[in-house]
């Protein structure tokens, strides 16, 4: 089968590699839909490596068609179509136990520890069978829709962290897919302004279209003044910050009003610092918490929403690749050329 491996740092090659073999208790999925995150690109540029082997087959968005069921296995059957959940947890550890299955302190993943979806079929294990991590697809959802639940849901884990309440103003810093799925879930959460800062511009228009009340380019404009302008001095009830920047951390802080909250949704790269002033915090009140991947219950929550029509996907994606081109897709996630990069096959 052709798979593009991952061989470190800005290499990944698309190969001819052996079609996994599943025992009893395993699945085979075909994949039809896979995407690019930023955390992708994050291991692409050598930027993240925990849980990452070399060489490997990453891509932990996937969606696609049951082609092999084990003897053992109950409950899927062939031509099935499925979503995958990545991130499986042991359901035993401390995290898990106390409603925190998304930190487990055992967790493995698909693309990570397990071969993922950027290749033409993929095994999922018996312990993400046994999890339940292989969650049908609604027959009225396309594949190139149902391949953003897996995102969604840790925007979902996200705003719940955030805790976007019914008149909140809310900021959102970035406007790439993830930036625009934090606008789309702000709105359902009942915000009643969402601005969001974006300096690329056809990410500004498709946030308008993705329900924004404003769309701010900081490089031209004062995002603080505007802030400030809009909430009669007070400032926003929540900021997250969709994109890992370090150095606007602090400034981002200072978007919010007494009692807000800031969420680092964005993972940043190992290593680099970021300063806060703690007066911000100390005098302010404001609160400052992160978001980590997804629970399956958010999966759930994620494709309920897709399926109703509640999320528009078509804002969210780039679609037209194929695994042939794999690294272009990856460098235009990297580069703001498009949305999220949807490789079909």
């Amino acid at each position: 089968m052709k798979a593009a491996v991952f061989h470190g740092p800005n290499q990944l090659k698309l190969e001819e590699v052996e079609k996994p073999e599943i025992n009893d208790f395993e699945v085979l999925v075909k994949v039809n839909a896979s995407a690019v995150c930023g955390t992708d690109v994050r291991i692409f540029e050598g930027k993240k490596t925990k849980g990452v082997r070399t060489p490997s087959i990453i891509g932990h968005e996937l969606v696609g068609t049951i082609e092999e069921v084990g003897a053992q296995v109950k409950d899927f059957f062939v031509g099935d179509r499925v979503g995958v959940m990545p991130v499986i947890p042991c359901r035993k550890c401390y995290y898990c136990l106390n409603g925190r299955e998304n930190v487990c302190a055992n967790r493995t993943a698909i693309g990570y520890e397990f071969d993922g979806g950027f290749a033409e079929y993929v095994k999922i294990p018996s312990t993400a069978l046994e999890a339940g991590n292989l969650v049908s697809i609604p027959d009225h959802i396309s594949f190139e829709e149902a391949v953003v639940a897996e995102p969604l849901a840790c925007c979902i884990n996200g705003q719940r962290k955030a805790n976007v309440k019914m008149g909140d103003v809310v900021v959102v810093v970035g406007g790439g897919p993830i930036g625009l799925m934090h606008v789309q879930l702000a709105k359902i959460a009942g915000a009643k302004s969402v601005i969001l800062s974006e300096p690329i511009a056809h990410r500004r228009e498709k946030a308008l279209l993705a329900g924004a009340n404003l769309a701010v380019d900081p490089q031209n404009e004062s995002l603080q003044d505007l802030v400030l302008s809009e909430t009669d001095g007070l400032g926003a009830d929540v900021v997250i910050m969709a994109i890992g920047v370090p150095f606007i951390v602090n400034s981002s802080a200072n978007l919010l009003k007494k009692g807000g909250t800031l969420n680092l949704f964005a993972g940043f790269t190992k290593g680099v610092m970021s300063e806060i002033d703690p007066n911000v915090i100390h005098y302010n009140e404001i609160n400052v918490n992160g978001t980590s991947a997804l629970t399956r219950a958010d999966y759930y929550k994620s494709l309920s929403l897709i399926a109703a029509g509640q999320i528009n996907t078509e804002v969210l994606t780039t679609k037209g690749y194929t695994l042939d081109d794999i690294e272009q897709a990856i460098v235009d996630v990297r580069n703001g050329n498009g949305m999220k990069s949807v490789i079909t096959q």
